[in-house]
């Protein structure tokens, strides 16, 4: 029997590792998410904006809402704020998984 061809694989940056994407995983905003070493000295920002996944978050863990962050910063949406918990869970998994080998 002839080997199935595999399809191209595709990879997704995170703090400078690539890793797999996984075709069945569900919808991600993690496109969203960029990085670039003169902006933010290097942070990871949402859609080439200033604002950083750690503002958002430092903000949410303040006790502000959603609906407060996306009142104060209009040129956010939902789906933005959704790619900040993917970036910070991805990278919380990553941290995790290099700890294991120390």
């Amino acid at each position: 029997y002839p080997r199935p061809k595999n399809p191209p694989r595709q990879f997704m940056l995170l703090s400078h590792t690539l890793i797999p994407k996984v075709d069945i995983m569900p919808p991600s905003y993690i496109d969203r998410i960029t990085i670039e070493p003169g902006k933010r000295s290097g942070q990871a920002c949402i859609r080439n904006m200033r604002i950083t996944v750690d503002d958002v978050l430092g903000y949410l863990a303040g006790g502000m809402t959603e609906e407060e962050i996306l009142a104060d910063f209009p040129e956010l949406t939902p789906e933005d704020i959704l790619a900040c918990h993917e970036f910070d869970a991805l990278r919380r998994e990553r941290i995790v998984s290099l700890s294991k080998y120390r």
